[in-house]
């Protein structure tokens, strides 16, 4: 794992190292903003950027997975009142 220039790890590294399967999707969402200010700011170094952006891109993907895993879990009425997952 990289660390920041002080050679402590930063607070987006420690927040973001944590087994994403544990977390909400509000608190990836959270992470994700958090990310997003960072590469928005314009003190942030190039390499830090990319760092920040691969690691959006897991949180995305990780997003993406749950909420299939949560539509296809999700059920249908049907004309007769009986549920069905669909």
């Amino acid at each position: 794992m990289q660390e920041g220039k002080s050679g402590q790890m930063t607070d987006v590294q420690e927040k973001t190292t944590q087994n994403n399967e544990e977390k909400s999707l509000d608190e990836v969402f959270a992470q994700l903003d958090a990310l997003a200010q960072k590469l928005e700011n314009s003190e942030t170094s190039l390499e830090d950027s990319f760092r920040y952006y691969k690691k959006g891109m897991e949180l995305l993907k990780y997003c993406s997975q749950k909420l299939d895993t949560v539509e296809k879990k999700m059920l249908q009425m049907d004309e007769d009142g009986t549920l069905r997952e669909f």
